[in-house]
Order: structure tokens, then sequence, then C-alpha cells
């Protein structure tokens, strides 16, 4: 899936909407589109997931991954580590969150060496 492909089903996934008339606001629902794809896009999985009222979505652990970014504020780049042992294999991942928190647009994206990598650093978030 190409980058402005993945982008785009965001917006989708996210709810957003385009007004049928100009005078009409669109509408927006608070949340992320969640994405983990192998080396070159070789596979990828997303998921939605939302924090407000309540954590909901397609994401299987949702009230962790809504804990676990609330306590974070939303910064996926200081989620807190689930330590644990992985191997030195190099099958690199990325993972990429867009979504809004509180108002305002987030957007990451990070690239690591494996799975586990990536499940030590993000905990419950990526976890799909």
């Amino acid at each position: 899936m190409r980058p402005f492909t993945v982008a785009a089903a965001a917006l989708i996934a996210l709810g957003t909407a385009v007004p049928v008339h100009a005078a009409e606001a669109p509408t927006r629902e608070r949340g992320f589109f969640l994405t983990v794809s192998g080396a070159e896009n070789s596979w990828v999985r997303g998921v939605t997931l939302r924090c407000e009222p309540r954590p909901r979505g397609h994401h299987p652990q949702a009230a962790k991954a809504c804990e676990a970014i609330h306590r974070a504020k939303a910064d996926f780049g200081a989620l807190a580590d689930d330590p644990h042992a992985c191997t030195k294999e190099f099958e690199p991942v990325t993972a990429t969150a867009i979504g809004t928190h509180e108002g305002r647009l987030v957007v990451w994206r990070k690239t690591y060496p494996n799975a586990c990598a990536m499940d030590v650093d993000t905990g419950h978030v990526f976890r799909f």
C-alpha cells in the first residue's frame, strides 16, 4: 500500500466526512488509524482505535492501548516500554499512527528491526 493510500484509508477509517453542501461542516471523530507493515510494504495490517468517550474500534486490546496513549499524551515515541527478550533477527517492520488527540493532529512513524523490538517499545498499542 502506498503512503498516500494509507493516509487516505486513515481519513476514511476515522470518519472524516466530506460536506455535501458548502454550508455543512465536516464531522470528525477523535481516534487513530494504526498500521504495522513489513519491509517495503510487503504486508500491511491496520486497525481503527477511538479512545473518547470510551475505548472502541477494531483494536483487540482497545482499553489497554488507549490507556498507554493517554499516559504518553499521544506522543507515540514516549509510550511506556514493555521489556521482554527478543531475538536479533532483522525483519524490519514499520508502525504508524495517524489521528487526533485532544483536538490536535498526530502523525507518527517508526521502523523497528523486527516485530518483537516494536512490541517492547510500544506495548499494547500495536498488538493487533
